[in-house]
Protein backbone atom coordinates (compact mmCIF):
# COMPACT_ATOMS: atom_id res chain seq x y z
CA UNK A 1 0.00 0.00 0.00
CA UNK A 2 1.36 3.52 -0.79
CA UNK A 3 -1.76 5.95 -0.32
CA UNK A 4 -3.51 6.84 2.51
CA UNK A 5 -7.47 7.38 2.12
CA UNK A 6 -9.29 10.20 2.61
CA UNK A 7 -10.19 11.09 6.74
CA UNK A 8 -13.05 13.52 7.88
CA UNK A 9 -12.08 16.61 8.13
CA UNK A 10 -12.26 16.59 12.34
CA UNK A 11 -10.09 13.70 12.30
CA UNK A 12 -7.78 14.17 14.94
CA UNK A 13 -3.97 13.31 14.51
CA UNK A 14 -0.85 13.74 17.00
CA UNK A 15 1.55 11.22 18.68
CA UNK A 16 1.90 9.68 21.76
CA UNK A 17 4.04 9.77 25.08
CA UNK A 18 4.33 8.48 28.31
CA UNK A 19 6.14 10.25 31.21
CA UNK A 20 8.30 7.43 32.58
CA UNK A 21 9.82 6.81 28.68
CA UNK A 22 10.48 10.54 28.13
CA UNK A 23 10.57 12.79 30.60
CA UNK A 24 13.85 10.95 32.48
CA UNK A 25 14.49 11.07 36.59
CA UNK A 26 11.20 9.71 37.79
CA UNK A 27 13.10 9.16 40.48
CA UNK A 28 9.91 8.45 42.86
CA UNK A 29 8.41 5.99 40.63
CA UNK A 30 7.91 2.28 40.87
CA UNK A 31 9.87 1.72 38.15
CA UNK A 32 12.87 3.68 38.40
CA UNK A 33 12.96 1.44 41.72
CA UNK A 34 12.42 -1.95 40.02
CA UNK A 35 15.35 -0.45 36.86
CA UNK A 36 17.63 0.02 40.21
CA UNK A 37 16.89 -3.17 41.83
CA UNK A 38 15.38 -1.85 44.83
CA UNK A 39 12.11 -3.30 44.17
CA UNK A 40 11.55 -7.15 43.13
CA UNK A 41 10.84 -7.40 39.12
CA UNK A 42 12.29 -9.04 36.04
CA UNK A 43 16.29 -7.57 35.39
CA UNK A 44 16.38 -4.51 32.60
CA UNK A 45 18.73 -4.11 30.62
CA UNK A 46 19.70 -0.84 31.58
CA UNK A 47 17.79 1.83 33.60
CA UNK A 48 15.62 5.17 32.53
CA UNK A 49 18.17 7.58 33.22
CA UNK A 50 17.69 11.23 31.73
CA UNK A 51 15.33 9.47 29.20
CA UNK A 52 14.59 11.97 26.28
CA UNK A 53 15.09 14.74 28.86
CA UNK A 54 11.44 15.98 27.76
CA UNK A 55 10.53 16.92 31.28
CA UNK A 56 12.34 20.01 30.12
CA UNK A 57 12.71 19.43 26.28
CA UNK A 58 8.73 19.20 25.91
CA UNK A 59 8.23 23.15 24.31
CA UNK A 60 10.52 21.53 21.19
CA UNK A 61 9.28 18.45 21.28
CA UNK A 62 5.76 19.75 20.89
CA UNK A 63 6.54 22.32 18.34
CA UNK A 64 8.07 19.90 16.04
CA UNK A 65 4.89 17.56 15.78
CA UNK A 66 3.06 20.93 15.42
CA UNK A 67 5.41 22.65 12.64
CA UNK A 68 4.97 18.95 10.91
CA UNK A 69 1.15 18.90 10.50
CA UNK A 70 0.31 16.95 13.53
CA UNK A 71 -2.69 18.15 15.38
CA UNK A 72 -2.49 16.30 18.91
CA UNK A 73 -0.35 15.27 21.47
CA UNK A 74 -0.79 12.86 24.18
CA UNK A 75 1.40 12.56 27.07
CA UNK A 76 0.90 11.38 30.53
CA UNK A 77 0.86 13.03 33.75
CA UNK A 78 3.09 11.47 36.67
CA UNK A 79 1.50 10.16 39.58
CA UNK A 80 5.19 9.47 41.06
CA UNK A 81 5.90 13.40 40.55
CA UNK A 82 2.41 14.55 41.83
CA UNK A 83 2.25 12.99 45.16
CA UNK A 84 5.60 12.02 45.37
CA UNK A 85 5.08 10.81 49.19
CA UNK A 86 1.46 9.11 50.04
CA UNK A 87 -0.82 12.38 50.87
CA UNK A 88 1.35 15.32 50.00
CA UNK A 89 0.58 17.25 46.27
CA UNK A 90 3.34 18.86 44.87
CA UNK A 91 2.19 22.30 43.91
CA UNK A 92 4.98 22.77 41.36
CA UNK A 93 4.59 19.35 39.42
CA UNK A 94 0.57 20.15 39.30
CA UNK A 95 2.26 23.63 37.66
CA UNK A 96 4.30 21.95 35.21
CA UNK A 97 1.77 19.92 33.98
CA UNK A 98 -0.11 22.90 33.78
CA UNK A 99 2.37 24.55 31.37
CA UNK A 100 2.62 21.52 29.43
CA UNK A 101 -1.09 21.74 28.47
CA UNK A 102 -0.88 25.25 27.69
CA UNK A 103 2.29 24.83 26.02
CA UNK A 104 0.60 22.37 23.68
CA UNK A 105 -2.54 24.88 23.06
CA UNK A 106 -0.07 27.43 22.27
CA UNK A 107 1.53 25.53 19.74
CA UNK A 108 -1.56 24.75 17.95
CA UNK A 109 -2.05 20.98 19.62
CA UNK A 110 -5.10 19.31 20.86
CA UNK A 111 -3.91 17.96 24.67
CA UNK A 112 -4.90 14.30 25.46
CA UNK A 113 -3.37 13.52 28.88
CA UNK A 114 -3.50 10.09 29.92
CA UNK A 115 -3.43 10.17 33.83
CA UNK A 116 -1.48 6.39 34.73
CA UNK A 117 0.62 5.11 32.11
CA UNK A 118 2.00 1.81 34.05
CA UNK A 119 3.93 3.53 36.62
CA UNK A 120 3.18 4.20 40.43
CA UNK A 121 4.16 5.82 43.44
CA UNK A 122 7.18 4.01 45.17
CA UNK A 123 4.68 4.55 48.28
CA UNK A 124 1.99 3.31 46.56
CA UNK A 125 4.32 -0.12 45.49
CA UNK A 126 5.14 -0.81 48.70
CA UNK A 127 2.21 -1.05 50.23
CA UNK A 128 1.08 -3.69 47.70
CA UNK A 129 -0.11 -1.80 44.59
CA UNK A 130 -2.67 -2.66 42.43
CA UNK A 131 -2.98 -5.68 45.01
CA UNK A 132 -4.45 -3.62 47.53
CA UNK A 133 -7.78 -3.23 48.01
CA UNK A 134 -7.66 0.41 48.31
CA UNK A 135 -5.65 1.20 45.47
CA UNK A 136 -8.68 2.16 43.53
CA UNK A 137 -9.18 5.03 46.26
CA UNK A 138 -6.21 5.93 46.42
CA UNK A 139 -5.88 6.64 42.33
CA UNK A 140 -9.12 8.44 42.70
CA UNK A 141 -8.06 10.99 44.73
CA UNK A 142 -5.07 11.38 42.77
CA UNK A 143 -7.47 12.14 39.62
CA UNK A 144 -8.87 15.30 41.95
CA UNK A 145 -5.44 16.14 42.97
CA UNK A 146 -4.47 16.20 39.07
CA UNK A 147 -8.02 18.10 38.06
CA UNK A 148 -6.38 21.81 37.86
CA UNK A 149 -3.98 20.19 35.43
CA UNK A 150 -6.86 18.97 33.40
CA UNK A 151 -8.93 21.77 33.12
CA UNK A 152 -9.60 23.22 29.62
CA UNK A 153 -8.50 19.21 28.57
CA UNK A 154 -11.29 17.72 26.60
CA UNK A 155 -9.71 14.03 26.12
CA UNK A 156 -8.82 12.29 29.21
CA UNK A 157 -7.32 8.62 29.32
CA UNK A 158 -7.23 7.43 33.04
CA UNK A 159 -5.05 3.97 32.86
CA UNK A 160 -3.33 3.45 29.71
CA UNK A 161 -3.47 -0.25 28.56
CA UNK A 162 -4.83 -1.87 32.14
CA UNK A 163 -4.65 -5.24 30.62
CA UNK A 164 -1.00 -5.26 30.58
CA UNK A 165 -0.98 -3.95 34.35
CA UNK A 166 -2.79 -6.60 35.44
CA UNK A 167 0.14 -8.69 33.54
CA UNK A 168 2.54 -6.90 35.17
CA UNK A 169 0.79 -6.69 38.78
CA UNK A 170 3.28 -10.53 38.82
CA UNK A 171 6.85 -8.79 39.45
CA UNK A 172 8.53 -11.29 37.67
CA UNK A 173 6.52 -10.57 34.38
CA UNK A 174 8.20 -8.25 31.75
CA UNK A 175 7.11 -7.38 28.66
CA UNK A 176 6.26 -10.67 26.58
CA UNK A 177 5.83 -10.75 22.95
CA UNK A 178 3.73 -13.34 22.94
CA UNK A 179 1.75 -16.04 25.70
CA UNK A 180 0.69 -13.03 27.19
CA UNK A 181 0.01 -14.41 30.95
CA UNK A 182 -4.04 -13.97 31.77
CA UNK A 183 -3.19 -11.51 34.70
CA UNK A 184 -4.92 -10.99 38.09
CA UNK A 185 -8.26 -11.07 38.16
CA UNK A 186 -8.63 -9.06 41.36
CA UNK A 187 -6.03 -6.29 39.92
CA UNK A 188 -8.44 -6.45 36.83
CA UNK A 189 -11.12 -5.98 39.32
CA UNK A 190 -9.33 -3.29 40.65
CA UNK A 191 -8.47 -1.59 37.89
CA UNK A 192 -12.25 -1.32 36.55
CA UNK A 193 -13.35 0.12 39.93
CA UNK A 194 -10.24 2.62 39.63
CA UNK A 195 -11.44 3.59 36.01
CA UNK A 196 -14.78 3.96 36.73
CA UNK A 197 -14.00 6.64 39.84
CA UNK A 198 -11.87 8.43 37.56
CA UNK A 199 -14.35 8.45 34.82
CA UNK A 200 -16.60 10.10 37.71
CA UNK A 201 -14.29 12.53 38.35
CA UNK A 202 -13.48 13.31 35.06
CA UNK A 203 -16.69 13.94 33.98
CA UNK A 204 -17.09 16.47 36.92
CA UNK A 205 -14.56 18.53 35.53
CA UNK A 206 -16.21 18.88 31.74
CA UNK A 207 -13.78 16.51 29.77
CA UNK A 208 -14.65 13.24 28.27
CA UNK A 209 -13.19 10.35 29.39
CA UNK A 210 -11.67 6.72 28.21
CA UNK A 211 -9.18 4.60 29.20
CA UNK A 212 -6.68 2.79 26.05
CA UNK A 213 -6.88 -1.22 25.63
CA UNK A 214 -3.68 -3.10 24.29
CA UNK A 215 -5.36 -5.06 21.44
CA UNK A 216 -3.53 -8.31 20.33
CA UNK A 217 -5.13 -9.52 17.19
CA UNK A 218 -6.49 -13.14 18.33
CA UNK A 219 -6.79 -14.71 14.98
CA UNK A 220 -7.77 -18.61 15.57
CA UNK A 221 -6.69 -21.36 12.81
CA UNK A 222 -9.89 -23.00 11.85
CA UNK A 223 -11.25 -25.30 15.06
CA UNK A 224 -9.45 -22.98 17.42
CA UNK A 225 -12.20 -20.40 17.58
CA UNK A 226 -13.28 -21.26 20.60
CA UNK A 227 -9.87 -21.39 22.34
CA UNK A 228 -9.32 -18.10 20.53
CA UNK A 229 -12.40 -16.39 22.34
CA UNK A 230 -11.52 -18.03 26.12
CA UNK A 231 -7.44 -17.01 25.41
CA UNK A 232 -9.17 -13.14 24.29
CA UNK A 233 -11.60 -13.00 27.14
CA UNK A 234 -9.25 -12.19 30.25
CA UNK A 235 -6.12 -10.38 28.48
CA UNK A 236 -8.07 -8.43 26.41
CA UNK A 237 -12.45 -8.46 25.61
CA UNK A 238 -13.17 -7.81 29.35
CA UNK A 239 -11.28 -4.43 29.59
CA UNK A 240 -12.75 -3.76 26.18
CA UNK A 241 -16.69 -4.24 27.75
CA UNK A 242 -15.53 -2.40 30.86
CA UNK A 243 -15.36 0.70 27.90
CA UNK A 244 -19.31 0.83 27.50
CA UNK A 245 -20.97 3.69 28.31
CA UNK A 246 -17.58 5.71 28.06
CA UNK A 247 -17.01 8.54 26.14
CA UNK A 248 -14.59 6.55 23.69
CA UNK A 249 -12.16 4.25 23.96
CA UNK A 250 -8.40 4.21 22.75
CA UNK A 251 -7.47 0.84 20.89
CA UNK A 252 -3.57 0.51 20.86
CA UNK A 253 -2.10 -2.60 18.59
CA UNK A 254 1.34 -3.45 16.87
CA UNK A 255 1.15 -6.82 15.63
CA UNK A 256 -1.50 -10.11 15.75
CA UNK A 257 -1.42 -13.24 17.38
CA UNK A 258 -2.16 -16.93 16.12
CA UNK A 259 -4.07 -19.36 17.89
CA UNK A 260 -3.89 -22.89 17.77
CA UNK A 261 -5.56 -25.46 19.67
CA UNK A 262 -2.90 -25.41 22.23
CA UNK A 263 -3.14 -21.42 22.79
CA UNK A 264 -0.79 -18.78 20.79
CA UNK A 265 1.67 -19.43 17.83
CA UNK A 266 4.69 -18.19 17.04
CA UNK A 267 5.19 -16.38 13.73
CA UNK A 268 6.00 -17.66 10.98
CA UNK A 269 10.20 -18.37 10.64
CA UNK A 270 10.05 -16.36 7.36
CA UNK A 271 7.87 -13.37 9.04
CA UNK A 272 9.37 -10.18 9.28
CA UNK A 273 10.29 -8.75 12.68
CA UNK A 274 10.31 -5.57 14.19
CA UNK A 275 12.80 -4.74 16.90
CA UNK A 276 10.22 -5.84 19.35
CA UNK A 277 10.63 -9.17 17.93
CA UNK A 278 6.82 -8.70 16.98
CA UNK A 279 5.66 -10.25 13.66
CA UNK A 280 5.28 -6.68 11.08
CA UNK A 281 1.54 -6.70 10.55
CA UNK A 282 -0.02 -3.45 9.75
CA UNK A 283 -3.61 -4.51 10.02
CA UNK A 284 -3.67 -5.02 13.68
CA UNK A 285 -5.13 -2.43 14.48
CA UNK A 286 -8.13 -2.78 12.57
CA UNK A 287 -9.17 -5.85 14.34
CA UNK A 288 -8.51 -4.56 17.60
CA UNK A 289 -11.14 -1.59 16.04
CA UNK A 290 -13.50 -4.18 15.59
CA UNK A 291 -13.25 -6.19 18.46
CA UNK A 292 -13.66 -2.97 20.72
CA UNK A 293 -16.84 -1.78 18.31
CA UNK A 294 -18.59 -5.28 18.77
CA UNK A 295 -18.00 -5.33 22.73
CA UNK A 296 -18.79 -1.61 23.31
CA UNK A 297 -19.96 0.43 20.66
CA UNK A 298 -17.81 3.22 22.17
CA UNK A 299 -16.43 5.37 19.73
CA UNK A 300 -12.98 4.63 19.47
CA UNK A 301 -9.41 7.19 18.86
CA UNK A 302 -5.94 4.75 18.16
CA UNK A 303 -4.20 6.23 20.97
CA UNK A 304 -1.26 3.63 20.27
CA UNK A 305 0.02 2.15 16.95
CA UNK A 306 3.42 1.87 15.45
CA UNK A 307 6.72 -0.02 14.60
CA UNK A 308 10.14 -0.56 15.99
CA UNK A 309 12.49 -0.14 13.23
CA UNK A 310 15.37 1.55 12.35
CA UNK A 311 14.19 1.67 8.57
CA UNK A 312 11.99 4.66 8.82
CA UNK A 313 11.11 3.68 5.16
CA UNK A 314 9.43 0.54 6.97
CA UNK A 315 7.51 2.80 9.53
CA UNK A 316 6.28 4.85 7.06
CA UNK A 317 4.74 1.23 5.00
CA UNK A 318 3.74 0.30 8.24
CA UNK A 319 1.41 2.94 8.62
CA UNK A 320 0.47 3.49 5.58
CA UNK A 321 -0.84 -0.03 5.85
CA UNK A 322 -2.65 0.77 9.16
CA UNK A 323 -4.27 3.71 8.11
CA UNK A 324 -5.92 2.47 5.63
CA UNK A 325 -7.34 -0.76 8.06
CA UNK A 326 -8.78 2.21 10.13
CA UNK A 327 -10.35 3.95 7.29
CA UNK A 328 -11.44 0.45 6.27
CA UNK A 329 -13.24 0.02 9.78
CA UNK A 330 -14.48 3.19 9.20
CA UNK A 331 -15.75 2.50 6.07
CA UNK A 332 -17.64 -0.47 7.96
CA UNK A 333 -19.40 2.38 10.22
CA UNK A 334 -17.52 2.20 13.17
CA UNK A 335 -17.08 5.68 15.15
CA UNK A 336 -12.90 6.36 14.48
CA UNK A 337 -12.04 10.10 15.33
CA UNK A 338 -8.35 10.07 15.59
CA UNK A 339 -5.25 8.35 15.12
CA UNK A 340 -2.01 8.95 17.51
CA UNK A 341 1.10 7.17 16.17
CA UNK A 342 3.59 5.81 18.75
CA UNK A 343 5.47 7.42 19.10
CA UNK A 344 6.67 10.71 18.92
CA UNK A 345 9.56 9.99 20.62
CA UNK A 346 12.60 7.32 20.41
CA UNK A 347 11.98 6.26 24.23
CA UNK A 348 12.72 3.82 26.80
CA UNK A 349 10.81 0.79 26.15
CA UNK A 350 10.77 -0.57 29.43
CA UNK A 351 14.37 -1.64 29.97
CA UNK A 352 15.85 -0.41 26.81
CA UNK A 353 16.29 2.20 24.01
CA UNK A 354 17.23 -0.69 21.43
CA UNK A 355 13.58 -0.34 19.94
CA UNK A 356 13.26 3.12 18.19
CA UNK A 357 9.38 4.02 17.87
CA UNK A 358 9.72 7.35 17.34
CA UNK A 359 9.03 9.55 14.68
CA UNK A 360 11.83 12.34 16.24
CA UNK A 361 15.35 10.45 17.21
CA UNK A 362 17.37 12.72 19.78
CA UNK A 363 21.42 12.60 20.74
CA UNK A 364 21.78 10.54 24.23
CA UNK A 365 24.49 13.33 25.19
CA UNK A 366 23.49 16.70 23.77
CA UNK A 367 19.48 15.50 23.45
CA UNK A 368 19.61 17.51 20.36
CA UNK A 369 16.46 16.26 18.23
CA UNK A 370 16.20 14.70 14.88
CA UNK A 371 13.40 15.12 13.69
CA UNK A 372 12.73 11.40 10.95
CA UNK A 373 11.16 11.38 7.35
CA UNK A 374 8.33 9.95 8.84
CA UNK A 375 7.29 12.75 11.02
CA UNK A 376 7.19 14.80 7.83
CA UNK A 377 5.26 12.24 6.08
CA UNK A 378 2.95 11.72 8.50
CA UNK A 379 2.05 15.25 8.94
CA UNK A 380 1.88 15.75 5.13
CA UNK A 381 -1.14 13.11 5.12
CA UNK A 382 -2.98 14.64 8.10
CA UNK A 383 -2.66 18.29 5.92
CA UNK A 384 -3.61 16.53 2.29
CA UNK A 385 -6.74 15.02 4.73
CA UNK A 386 -7.66 18.31 5.99
CA UNK A 387 -7.40 19.93 2.66
CA UNK A 388 -8.85 17.61 0.24
CA UNK A 389 -12.13 17.80 2.57
CA UNK A 390 -12.28 20.99 3.10
CA UNK A 391 -11.21 22.21 -0.95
Amino acid sequence: MTTVPAFPADFLWGASTAAHQVEGNNVNSDWWQREHGHLPGAPVEQPSGDAADSFHRYPEDMRLLADAGLGAYRFSVEWARIEPERGYVSRAMIDHYRRMVATARDVGLTPMVTLHHFTNPVWAARAGGWHSDEMPELFARYVEAALPVLDEVELICTINEPNMVSVLADPEVGFPAAGLPPGVPAVTERLIRAHRLAVERVRSAGAQAGWSVATQAYQPLPGAEAVAAEYGRSREDVFLEAATGDDWVGVQAYTRTKIGADGPLPAPADAERTLTGWEYYPPAIGDGIRNSWKLNGTPVYVTENGIATADDTRRIDYTTGALNAVADCMSEGIDVRGYLHWSALDNYEWGSYRPTFGLIGWDPVTFERHPKPSLAWLGSVAQRARAEVLS
